[in-house]
Parts: structure tokens; sequence; C-alpha cells
């Protein structure tokens, strides 16, 4: 890859940089990525930057890569400008963006080549997606750590008008779903919209919700095939998947055929719904949603949080989601963990027959691993490629030192903006509605500014949707309130020791 990003003198100095050419540019890089994280929100960036990667700078343009068509799409019509402004504020000499779509066989960039250890002869190692918010199944026996990778990897292949529903992963049905107390309700729900064959549809929709890696992309995969056994018509789609057929449609002029493509089914099937963003895509979710539901057909969400939360998703499309039947899938009990580790040991068995993990060591494994069930997928890989490669029996100790870094101490308390502005406002002697309106009285904006601070730091909102929520204001408002009070804690003790103080009240 060729960083050079710089004009050349007689002297081969290029602008003054000399060898250090490449990492200067590397650098700006990477600076440009921070600040559209901190300007955009966590979000965001995920959403549509994670995967954006410089490949070159030269004769002023700057030529960035993304690995699908809907990305390269989504960025030029949303985003372009504000990339190109900000690198050009730290590196002047970029001038213009190319942006290309890079294919599977493009070689890694060194970082990520040297991040992945080579996988061991006959094992069988996932890593995890690159999307932080993307969900895995977490409870498919033998199935990898993010099965909806094979669906997601189809996004931006529809050509034209043509909507054609993201592959359902053969591995991810009812039969290998483990249930358990945590997610016993959202499976029974599940198999019955699938299985449902008299009038109407039932809890329309079925809108499930979860964290990454506690199954609910397996349930949704499971539910698409129980209804296709049975005869019916089923679209499964992500959220970016739905984005990209909608702009698609309306660049080729086929948006009626989309609708009516979309219309003309029995179950639509939606993962990550809350990544569905734009005004004229969200009204057209909103649209689809309530036609599908007026005419009896059966409509499947699932989201990383509840509808009520979906804050960047237009109010009535919430009221609509919300008024189905929601339900959760908690976190795994011991129980279940135990259940999920040993079908996934059954399975790498199957391959591996040598490979035995006593039941002291799958019991440590399962009550060490609280989080997910990717984790319990990292734990199995790492067992099996530690037996493979030194052909020594699998031991607690060993199993102690490999999954280590997966050991969480306690999932973390999930925090509300309200539950934010409500302890401030009381800590300061004003009204929660003083920190939303528009006064500007030193008394107001201290405490308004403290709460948009701890907004940015203790919950995963982004800068935009942090504003909405205090009064309707600006993400920039919301980005100078989080500098300034980080200088200020900088600044003074007094201070810093207040902001802690809330913080720990709040995460207790």
């Amino acid at each position: 890859m060729q960083l050079d990003g710089s004009r050349t003198d007689g002297n081969g100095d290029g602008n003054g940089r000399g060898d250090n050419g490449a990492a200067d540019v590397q650098a700006a890089w990477t600076r440009v990525k921070r600040r559209l994280r901190a300007e955009l929100g966590e979000d965001v960036f995920a959403s549509w930057f994670a995967r954006l990667e410089l490949e070159d700078v030269v004769g002023g343009i700057a030529r960035l890569s993304v690995p699908t068509r809907f990305l390269k799409s989504w960025i030029e019509s949303h985003y372009i400008d504000r990339v190109l402004t900000t690198f050009k504020s730290e590196l002047d000499d970029v001038v213009r963006l190319d942006v290309s779509v890079r294919g599977p066989s493009s070689s890694p960039r060194p970082a990520a080549a040297a991040a992945k250890p080579a996988a061991p002869t006959g094992a069988v190692v996932h890593y995890p997606a690159s999307r932080p918010s993307a969900s895995a199944p977490g409870v498919a026996a033998g199935a990898p750590s993010d099965a909806g990778a094979a669906a997601r990897s189809a996004t931006g292949d529809a050509s034209g008008g043509d909507l054609s529903s993201a592959p359902l992963d053969p591995r991810l049905t009812f039969a290998s779903f483990v249930v358990g107390r945590s997610n016993a309700l959202a499976h029974a729900a599940g198999e019955r919209v699938s299985r449902h064959d008299g009038e109407g549809a039932l809890y329309n929709p079925l809108y499930v919700h979860a964290g990454v890696g506690l199954g609910k992309t397996h349930l949704l995969h499971g539910i698409g095939h129980a209804a296709r056994e049975a005869g019916r018509r089923v679209i499964y789609l992500t959220a970016d998947r739905f984005m990209y057929g909608f702009v698609n449609a309306l660049k080729t002029q086929n948006a009626l055929a989309f609708k009516e493509r979309l219309r003309a089914i029995d179950l639509l099937i939606l993962d990550d719904v809350q990544f569905i963003q734009g005004k004229s895509i969200q009204a057209e979710f909103g649209h689809t949603l309530n036609a599908l539901i007026d005419a009896g057909k059966q409509v499947v969400v699932a989201s990383d949080r509840p509808p009520t939360e979906l804050e960047a998703l237009d109010e009535r499309v919430r009221s609509r989601l919300a008024g189905g039947l929601v339900v959760e899938i908690g976190t795994l009990d011991e129980g279940l963990r135990a259940s999920i580790l040993q079908a996934r040991l059954a399975a790498v068995r199957v391959t591996h027959p040598g490979f035995d993990v006593a039941p002291a060591v799958a019991a440590y494994v399962a009550k060490a691993i609280t989080a997910n069930g990717r984790d319990l997928e990292g734990a199995v890989n790492r067992l099996l490629a530690h037996s493979t490669l030194t052909g020594a029996p699998v031991t607690v100790e060993t199993a102690e030192a490999a999954i280590r870094d997966l050991v969480k101490n306690r999932e973390p308390k999930r925090i509300k903006i309200e539950d934010i502005q409500k302890l401030v406002a009381s800590r300061y002697n004003v009204s929660r509605s003083d920190i939303l309106s528009e006064r500007r009285t030193a008394a107001v904006v201290k405490p308004r500014q403290i709460a948009m601070y701890l907004s940015k730091v203790l919950t995963l909102r982004s800068l935009p949707e942090i504003g909405r929520r205090f009064g309707g204001r600006d993400h920039t408002t919301v980005l100078h309130a989080v500098r300034k009070i980080e200088k200020l804690i900088g600044d003074d003790p007094v201070l810093g020791d207040e902001v802690e103080l809330l913080k720990r009240m709040l995460q207790d």
C-alpha cells in the first residue's frame, strides 16, 4: 500500500516530511477517524466508518476503500463532503476523495494482518465481526461467532429495483437453538409466528431485542427457515440491505417495484433495525410496516434495544413497533451457558474426534464466561487451538490462561439519559425542565453541560441523539459541552471529584 501523501522536492523531502511521509499521512487519517467518531457519535461511526480504510494519497487524491457497494453509495451520498473537509483540515495536500470497493481477495492492511494469528491446521477459528453492534447467534451448535455475517456479506449485491432476501444460514435453525430461561419466551413466540397458518398474523409485529451474542440473529434465521418450510413467502433483511435496496430503487426509478415486491410477501424479517437512518428511508419503512400489518402479514423485527430507546427512529415507527409483542432475550444464566458450551464441544468433536474437554474444565468455562455466546465460541476455539498445537490435554489451568481476557466481572448497568438528567438536576438544585430549557444562566448551563458529558461517557448514544434528548439541541452543542467539561475536570480537582461521584451513583 502506498501512503506518500506528499509532493517531493529536489531533495526528496516531500514537503519537509522526509522519510516520515507515509507515517504522517497514516497519522492524519487516524486523527480524521477519531474526529469523525467524536463528532458523529459511536453508533453512526460504527455503522458507516469503522470499515472505511485509507489505501493511499497520491497527487492530492486520497483513495479510500470499503467492503461493500452499499457502504460506498451511502458514504458518497451522505458523508463525502464531511470526510473531505475533516481530512483537509488534518492534511492540506488532500483535495479530493476517491472511494472504491475492495474485493474479498484484497490484501489486508499490515496492521490488520498482524492482528490475527494464523489458525492451526484443521482448526476453525472465528474472529468477531468488525461492526460492534452486529448481532451474533450465540446459541448455535457449531455456528460461527457471527453467523449473521453470511447474510450481511450479501449487502450491496442487489441491483436495480430488485429486492432479494439475504441468505439464511442453514446451521441456524430451531433445532440447533439452545433454549433456557432467558430466551424461552422469545423462542416460543418465534416458533408460533413461523408456523401460524390461521387467518391474520400473531403478535404483530414480533419485536425481539437483546445484546450482542445472545441469540437474536439465530432466532430470526430459525423463524425464516420454519416459515419457508411451511410454504410461506419470506424475506430476511438486515437494516443496511433494506436501506441499500430503497436507495438503489430511487436511483434507478424503481421505487414502486421495490415497494410492491416487499409488500407481496407473507413474512418480513428485519435485523438490526437500530441502524435504519434517513428521513425518507424511515418513512418508507414506516409505510411498509403499516401496509404489511394492516394486510395481516407477519413482521418480525430485531434490535439491540427496546423500541422506546430507538431515538433515531421516527416516533410513529417506534410506536408501531412497540404495539406488538416486545420480548427480550436476557443474559445467559449458568445452566444455559453450560448447555451451549456442551453443544459447541459436541459439534467440534465431529471434525476433531480427539478433542476432549473434561467436565471440570467445561464447568469452569461456563461459570467464568458470563457475557454472551460469542465469548463461549471464542473459548472453545482457543481450547481447540491449544489441543491441536500442543497435543497436551486441556486442563483447568490451560483454560484459565486461554480465556483470561474473556472473563467479565459483571455486565455494566444500562444507564438512561433521563436518569442522568434527573440526578444532575437534583445535585445542583435545578429542575430537569431547566436543563432541557433554553435558559443560559450559569446555574443552569453548568449542570446541563455536566449532564451532556455524562450522557456521552456513560451511554452508547451518539452526539445527535444526546442533543435531541436535551431539548432538541445540535450535536455541536453537545460536543462543545463534552470538551469543556473534560478541560474543567483536568483543571479543577473539586469538579473532577463531583463528576466521579455522579458516575458512581449512576453506575451503582
